[in-house]
């Protein structure tokens, strides 16, 4: 505790303002255990930004963590690029403290002589990795948690191609972090500098939403929409792009469409989690609509529910939406007659092999990275000669074509619109068109549970979760004999039964995947943003006829549920 009150002291030098002196000053009065969480470590500029509580200390989001973070990025833009007019434009989302912080990080580039683009009100996360792209920035900077609770703020770096940042730019930007002290940060904000930009930029992204996400089909002015904001950014661009589209049936959720970073009618603001789309659900049954669509605070995540053959809303997950989204794309291009080899679609290591599948069955690659679609980013950025068509991951994000380098809810709020329209028109439905798919591949079924840790007991915790998983590797799950262990910690890839090692030729990262004979996969990922070990689970089965669904699925869920219960999870 020592160590932790000396710390804090030196938060309380000239270098910092009045209140966060006087906040910390009252925490070390207090004798406050809140002090041992704020100042036990230092909030990491990881290699794709920081998240984390907001308020004073180093293990949490405020004018010094957020400015040092900023301050180091101006270093490195400097010596990335000498001599030139170095533009960054910067975006934020709905959290109460977003907009004041979008205003410290323009001070501080401004003050090291960098021009700011600085967005006049909330956007979607989408549109600025688009805007470094279409205004040719040398960064950009988007202050945002995402769907943590409303207590969090992050801030997420970009590189010039609009993807967020990689190596090796993220541990050459951690470096020039790391080497400040809080009086380094230049707060001095050149206002001349700083350039206000908002509805020219919304006008062209909507122009390149409705290029990529819509297509030649017929019954747009029949689908029954039900869409909400959940309180988020989404609300600015995705009722418009919709409209504009030709969807004439879109009911927006009222209470949730006002931006208001406490997300007053919701636990979580995530569209993964079934609560948090209730209110939509409620309304889509008293209109009978055909399709849910909710986003997240910053609109890069979607979630979607149709309804099944009953007539039941479902909520899809992230496999299923990526891979009805991907063969839809794919079987565009077909139809186009533009395949020929040199198109391929992205991935990650967690999400469904159906996609794998589905892309194979038109010879079309599938690309597989890391979790985060930096790394879909990254292979467009590293295979210029190939043609990206589409990717996803699980965590409800997919990324149409590559005029977003990000998870773009705006885009594929569109497509999934496109496909359910299509649907039926032809006298089917999207939960019909993805049953399909399951008849041609595999019914694949995944399920994710997160284990939330909090603090430094939590951390240790999870790391002792991780070595044990690879100091006593399973042999077999559900009574399947374990065939490999892909630890990408290590980069290798073991065949259990015959011990064979390759190597992975991916970044290194602290994930274990388990695969069985039968195809079955365990994954375990510490959160690289959130307090949490996620394990991922994905089984398949054949599927003859669309009439076996409801019973495949039970199986496969069921045995999921035993797997679960032998991890003792």
């Amino acid at each position: 505790m020592k160590d932790i009150i000396a710390k804090a002291k030196e938060w309380l030098s000239d270098t910092f303002d009045a209140e966060t002196k006087s906040e910390i000053q009252q925490l070390i009065n207090t004798n406050s255990e809140d002090l041992n969480d704020r100042f036990y470590k230092d909030l990491e500029f990881g290699t794709g930004g920081m998240r984390g509580v907001v308020g004073s200390g180093t293990n949490r989001i405020n004018k010094y963590t957020i400015g040092k973070a900023t301050q180091g990025l101006s270093n490195y833009l400097h010596k990335s690029f000498p001599n030139k007019n170095i533009k960054v434009a910067i975006g934020y989302d709905c959290r109460h403290d977003s907009k004041w912080l979008a205003k410290v990080v323009s001070d501080v580039l401004s003050a090291n002589n960098i021009h700011v683009l600085l967005f006049e009100d909330l956007r979607p996360t989408p549109e600025l990795s688009f805007t470094v792209n279409h205004l040719e920035c040398d960064a950009g900077i988007v202050l945002t948690a995402s769907h943590n609770p409303p207590e969090y703020n992050g801030y997420k770096v970009y590189w010039n191609d609009g993807g967020q940042i990689v190596p090796p730019q993220d541990k050459e930007i951690i470096a020039e972090v790391n080497k400040l002290d809080y009086a380094d940060i230049n707060f001095n904000a050149n206002e001349s500098l700083i350039t206000t930009i908002g509805k020219e930029i919304d006008e062209t992204f909507w122009n390149a939403s409705l290029q990529n996400g819509t297509f030649l089909i017929k019954g747009r002015e029949d689908l029954k929409i039900v869409f909400t904001s959940l309180h988020g950014t989404s609300i600015k661009l995705i009722p418009e792009v919709l409209k504009r589209a030709g969807y004439t049936q879109v009911h927006v959720v009222e209470e949730q469409a006002e931006p208001n970073g406490s997300f007053p009618t919701v636990k979580s603001p995530n569209p993964e989690d079934p609560e948090a789309l209730q209110m939509a659900v409620d309304l889509a049954n008293k209109i009978n609509a055909d399709i849910v669509l909710g986003t997240d605070p910053d609109s890069d995540r979607i979630g979607i529910a149709v309804r099944d053959l009953e007539g039941n809303m479902k909520l899809l997950n992230g496999n299923q939406t990526m891979s009805l989204m991907t063969d839809f794309l794919i079987n565009d291009w077909n139809k186009q007659d533009k395949l020929n080899g040199k198109q391929f679609v992205g991935s990650t290591i967690v999400s469904t092999n159906l996609v794998n599948e589905i892309a194979d069955s038109y010879g079309v690659e599938t690309k597989v990275g890391l979790t985060g679609f930096k790394w879909i980013a990254k292979m467009i950025k590293d295979h210029p000669t190939q043609e990206f068509i589409g990717g996803g991951e699980e965590s409800f994000g997919y990324m149409v074509g590559d005029f977003v380098r990000d998870k773009d809810a705006v885009t594929s709020a569109l497509l999934a619109c496109e496909i359910a329209a299509e649907a039926k028109a032809k006298g089917s439905s999207f939960y019909h068109e993805l049953l399909t798919l399951y008849t041609q591949h595999h019914f694949y079924k995944e399920h994710l549970i997160s284990l939330v840790k909090k603090g430094m007991d939590g951390a240790q915790q999870i790391q002792q979760m991780m070595s044990d998983l690879r100091t006593n590797p399973l042999t077999s799950i559900d009574g399947e004999k374990v065939s490999f262990l892909y630890d990408y910690q290590s980069s290798i890839k073991k065949n259990i039964i015959t011990n064979k090692e390759t190597i992975i030729d991916v970044p290194k990262s602290n994930v274990l995947i388990y695969e069985t004979e039968a195809g079955t996969k365990v994954a375990a990922r510490p959160s690289g943003t959130e307090p949490k070990i996620k394990f991922y689970f994905s089984v398949k089965s054949k599927l003859d006829t669309i009439s076996d669904a409801k019973e495949i699925e039970a199986k496969l869920d069921s045995k999921i549920q035993r797997i679960i219960n032998e991890l003792k999870l």
